[in-house]
């Protein structure tokens, strides 16, 4: 392994500059690109697509508009009510004389209905029988039976003789509707040759691809004929409008006349639809790509004079020995703002260094006098309430009792003027504790019980001195006042997953609610180490609670979990003490 990395190759700092930038450059190329093609070519394709939806639509509205000229035109045939009688006549005429009056009635009428500018190929009348009456300029050479021109179309076939319909011939459309009155009375059939070329032109100049219209039933009715086969797969779109692309690369724009019913295909060729979009790209490619080889150079040779006085100043130090310490640098580098700032970083950290010993000092040296501060609070009431007791027992003569009492008072003594801010064990506290609950059953007898039960790793958990007897002082004190004897008392301490925890429980009346709030809340409040020392007066109940829990989060900080609560149960009452803390041993 020591050769494996001994043998990796090991970069100049020129070279790993150069790779950081060259990284970097590719990183800004492929977030140029994303956003090229993001913001400008997503956007630009998407807005030439929509233009292609727009170009079919005009299209389809420009023939829409056409149509509907015939059908106003036809209004305005059928509006002439000569027209019925002219039909009729002609129909029942004695003689040819006759005939031919009324055919040149129906041509004025014809005539009046198309006016000076004409758009259409030409106009005929056929009669009830769909046999040709007569033709306004008779230059289309109109079928003779109106029904072999609609068998040419499957659009002619399936025409029921209500409304119009549209049908392809040879070179033109026709446009054929009956002649009816307001009754339905059908007198005869009206047919409007539309002009092709006008239609072609209609359609042409408005993309660079090409432009079919359809009909309902697949009959091409404009275009190439060369295109009728590539529409084939785009027969029945499931859309009014739409657009796809076909297995020839090329874009397929639709739209459907609800009018007519004609789809309008537009066939546009991809490449000349996206070669502007594609020329964005290439630009933008070879824009970045030029820079990026511009700033590689430019790095390189900044770096290069950047770096020269570096490896001039290694060189020397390579050359220092103890025999030439007064060595000094041949030439003095113009660029000498790294040296300097070696310089200034090194005495910075120096300072800083010192700063932070004398901090670490001082806030060693607070946190012993708030602890020695908050400890003092304990001792005076404990002495007061110990000496109290051996006192009643003095004064009734129990000499045993009182030989215990001061054995116990002068391990408790012992125990609380030594070294008031050195950390303690828990067997330590514990033992303490078995002292004072001693004193304390000198004076309850029977009527008090109590249990300690710890594990026997409680001599790896540091706590400060005193912390467990105020808590059962506040028990011993307080918590008895409504509750019928036998009192019991039960202390418990489990180790787990890196955790101690102390409960201390009792049988009494527990807390009431708002007193447990107000402890909380002042336990909370307590949190700003400040207020530590200055808010606690010397007091038992609630103060010595609050007064424990400060000292243990003056040594385990947020490393320390307190609850307070009262039991819930019917068969037991009374309160618990929960105290969690961790193993750490980094108190400070």
């Amino acid at each position: 392994m020591f050769k494996l990395v001994k043998s990796t190759p090991q970069f100049s700092l020129q070279t790993k500059v150069l790779l950081t930038f060259l990284a970097l450059l590719l990183f800004v190329l492929g977030c140029f690109i994303v956003y090229v093609n993001v913001v400008v070519v997503t956007p630009l394709r998407q807005k030439t697509e929509q233009d292609l939806l727009i170009a079919a639509t005009k299209v389809r509205e420009q023939v829409d508009l056409y149509v509907e000229q015939q059908n106003q035109m036809s209004q305005r045939i059928l509006s002439n009510k000569d027209i019925f009688t002219a039909m009729n006549k002609s129909s029942l005429a004695p003689n040819n004389y006759e005939r031919l009056k009324q055919i040149r009635i129906l041509k004025d009428i014809m005539f009046q209905a198309i006016g000076p500018s004409m758009n259409i190929k030409d106009m005929s009348i056929y009669d009830k029988q769909g046999v040709l009456l007569t033709s306004y300029l008779g230059i289309s050479n109109p079928a003779a039976l109106l029904r072999d021109m609609l068998d040419k179309s499957r659009a002619g076939r399936a025409w029921q003789e209500q409304g119009f319909v549209l049908v392809r011939q040879s070179n033109h459309i026709s446009f054929v509707r009956t002649i009816n009155d307001q009754n339905g009375k059908v007198y005869g059939y009206l047919s409007i040759q539309m002009d092709q070329a006008y239609i072609q032109n209609l359609t042409g100049g408005i993309t660079a691809g090409d432009v079919y219209i359809l009909n309902e039933h697949g009959e091409q009715m404009t275009g190439s004929q060369a295109g009728s086969g590539r529409l084939q797969e785009r027969m029945n779109p499931s859309t009014s409008e739409g657009l796809n692309v076909n297995r020839f690369d090329q874009y397929i724009t639709h739209a459907m006349s609800p009018q007519t019913g004609w789809i309008t295909y537009m066939i546009t060729p991809k490449a000349s639809v996206l070669g502007p979009i594609r020329s964005v790209q290439t630009m933008s490619i070879l824009l970045i790509t030029g820079l990026m080889l511009f700033s590689f150079v430019y790095i390189f040779v900044s770096t290069r004079n950047l770096l020269l006085p570096i490896r001039k100043l290694r060189s020397q130090i390579w050359r220092m020995n103890y025999s030439n310490l007064h060595l000094k640098m041949e030439k003095t580098p113009k660029n000498n703002d790294l040296l300097l700032l070696n310089e200034a970083f090194q005495d910075l950290l120096h300072r800083l260094q010192r700063s932070i010993e004398r901090e670490k000092q001082a806030l060693h040296e607070e946190v012993k006098a708030r602890n020695s501060a908050l400890q003092a609070q304990i001792a005076p009431h404990f002495i007061h309430n110990v000496l109290y007791l051996i006192s009643i027992a003095a004064q009734e003569g129990r000499n045993r009792a009182v030989s215990d009492m001061c054995k116990h008072l002068s391990e408790s003594l012992r125990y609380i003027v030594s070294s008031p801010y050195a950390h303690v064990t828990l067997d330590e506290e514990l033992e303490h504790t078995r002292h004072y609950l001693s004193l304390v059953q000198q004076k309850y007898e029977e009527d008090l019980e109590w249990e300690i039960v710890a594990d026997e790793m409680g001599s790896e958990v540091k706590l400060p001195r005193l912390v467990i007897q105020p808590f059962v002082e506040n028990c011993v004190e307080h918590a008895f006042t409504r509750t019928a004897p036998p009192w019991r008392i039960r202390i418990t301490v489990k180790q787990y997953n890196g955790l101690w925890a102390l409960e201390i429980t009792d049988n009494g009346d527990g807390f009431q609610a708002d007193k447990i709030k107000e402890i909380m809340d002042r336990l909370q409040t307590a949190d700003d180490e400040s207020q530590m020392v200055l808010s606690q007066q010397p007091a038992l109940g609630n103060m010595g609670i609050i007064n424990s829990v400060n000292r243990l989060k003056l040594m385990y900080r947020n490393r320390l979990f307190v609850n307070i609560f009262n039991h819930s149960s019917d068969k037991e009452q009374g309160a618990t003490v929960q105290i969690i803390g961790s193993l750490t041993k980094d108190f400070y």
